[in-house]
């Protein structure tokens, strides 16, 4: 399940052209529930992107510094020995 929550958003649809309509203020929060498959791959020089899927084909990828992974990666190893969720 995808969830998408837009804040302060305004399209103009004119012509079958999309158009953004007000102040650049807009904030959007994106949840996907269910995951069947999850992936790491290089994503350019520096980065890696991580990417998931539900079996309904919505997609979320995520672009990180390799730092910022290697700080995920601290957080679930400590999940890991402090959670019930991984007994």
């Amino acid at each position: 399940m995808l969830a998408l929550t837009l804040e302060e958003f305004m399209l103009e649809l004119n012509d079958g052209a999309i158009k953004n309509v007000g102040p650049n203020n807009k904030e959007a929060t994106v949840k996907l529930f269910d995951v069947d498959t999850a992936e790491a791959r290089e994503f350019g020089d520096k980065r890696i992107k991580l990417v998931f899927e539900d079996e309904d084909d919505n997609e979320v990828q995520v672009s990180l510094f390799p730092e910022d992974v290697r700080r995920i990666a601290d957080d679930i190893e400590a999940l890991e020995d402090d959670s019930a969720v991984f007994d």
